[in-house]
């Protein structure tokens, strides 16, 4: 059996084909009604699907946001995995905004339920999981050794643009180091010698203002969140990652899920965020 394509190299080909944007999928019971829908599952499905109708044929990355499906419970899970497969199917990458963490078997389970399906919980397989590093690093490990095997990435919480992530990003440890540059430097670890591009990232909103951290040196992409309406620009995202920005993947929401229900709207929406973007991979 050969190899699989690396989630590096099949990102760097999503990003030169279709443009640097992820939009995310969060079917929050606001953005339902702000639909005209209802907060039931009918509504989430209608939601969910609609999205990939107006985004996975243009988008290089879609992101849905687990959360609002699992709050269904099972038959919510059940709507995540469509849109999962037909996102996929359309062309899309798909990013699953998990952000597991924990030790041992249990990462393991993790991991095996969002990169190894059918096995798994969700049954549709999908490109890369979002992960928390605060139990360790090396405590993903699981996660990073199954990606491997299966061609798919991980994105690691590095610097959020919540703004309570500074008491913990910020902290330094013994060596000077802040929390979010070791959380940096171990990813980047695992990206020595990949090409074009390294399957593990790291999560850095557009709103972390001064970086506390370098971050040239991950050969891996970067997932930002915070752009729009919690007021990161592309003018903060060109300051941020300088050199890097080839390697960004600007991440938008609500700024483009706000001109839905229309999904001839919506995909309008989309391909002016991906114009706005244009520079990072010109």
């Amino acid at each position: 059996m050969s190899e699989p394509v690396s989630f590096g190299a099949r990102l760097d080909a999503a990003l030169d084909a279709r443009g640097s944007l992820c939009v995310g999928i969060d079917p929050h019971a606001a953005l339902l009604l702000d639909w005209g829908l209802a907060d039931d599952l009918a509504s989430l499905e209608r939601f969910a699907l609609t999205c990939v109708e107006a985004f996975a044929e243009v988008a290089a990355v879609i992101k849905p946001q687990s959360a609002f499906f699992e709050r269904f419970g099972s038959a919510g899970v059940a709507v995540l995995e469509r849109t999962v497969r037909q996102a996929r199917q359309a062309g899309a990458l798909v990013v699953l905004d998990v952000k597991r963490g924990d030790i041992g078997s249990t990462m393991s389970a993790y991991a095996e339920a969002f990169l190894a399906p059918p096995g798994g919980s969700v049954g549709a397989a999908v490109d890369a999981i979002t992960v928390s590093p605060y139990l360790g690093v090396g405590s993903l490990s699981p996660a990073f050794e199954l990606a491997t095997q299966t061609g798919a990435g991980v994105f690691v919480l590095a610097l959020t643009s919540n703004q309570e992530g500074p008491q913990v990003q910020h902290a330094r440890v013994a060596d000077g180091r802040t929390v979010a540059q070791v959380v940096i430097d171990e990813v980047a670890a695992l990206n020595l010698d990949a090409s074009p591009l390294g399957s593990f990232g790291v999560v850095v909103g557009a709103t972390i203002g001064d970086s506390v951290a370098e971050l040239s040196a991950l050969n891996g992409p970067y997932l930002v969140p915070g752009i729009g309406a919690q007021g990161g620009t592309a003018a903060d995202v060109a300051r941020i990652f300088g050199a890097a920005a080839a390697a960004v993947l600007p991440s938008v929401s609500r700024e483009v899920l706000r001109a839905g229900p229309s999904a001839a709207a919506l995909r309008s929406a989309a391909q002016r965020a991906i114009e706005q973007f244009a520079f990072l991979r010109p």
